[in-house]
């Protein structure tokens, strides 16, 4: 099976707010109000953990039809916490990121705590999102800019 690419493009509309395409799909990123936002959509790491959560949702659906384990009343919650102060500048400690995140899964199945373990072992092994969030991922930045030049008029 060949790579497959994905991509997202868009524009800042404001110091928070950013206005995004990705294939046909239209989506906002803005702060809450305590952060300097709007408060008009969710957050970039509030998209994170939906990114993630979506993303264990279709590998653990996979997994299980795969391993012939049936899942009802499924439910995934992520949640984590950031010390905005490296992010805000005011301290150079720590991280800027998730300190850690809690995945909490629940649902009601017909498999044994064996398949439900080989389950998730496999989930993890194979959710991209999972393996980009544990593991280190280079990131090539290529930044373009442009000039404004004024007119002196003598």
């Amino acid at each position: 099976m060949s790579i497959s690419n994905f991509s997202i493009n868009g524009t800042s509309i404001n110091s928070t707010l950013y206005k995004g395409t990705s294939r046909q799909f239209n989506f906002l990123v803005d702060e809450p109000n305590e952060l300097g936002g709007q408060d008009l959509a969710a957050n970039p790491v509030e998209y994170l953990l939906a990114g993630y959560a979506g993303c264990l949702n279709v590998v653990i659906n996979l997994v299980a039809k795969e391993l012939g384990i049936k899942l009802y009343d499924f439910k995934i919650n992520i949640n984590g916490n950031i010390d905005a102060a490296k992010f805000l500048g005011h301290s150079e400690d720590g991280r800027a990121g998730f300190q850690s995140l809690d995945v909490d899964i629940d649902f009601v199945t017909n498999a044994t705590q064996e398949s439900v373990d080989f389950l998730l072992k496999n989930v993890k092994q194979r959710c991209p999102i999972n393996d980009n969030l544990s593991n280190k991922t280079p990131i090539n930045y290529h930044i373009n800019t442009s000039s404004l030049k004024e007119e002196i008029h003598a």
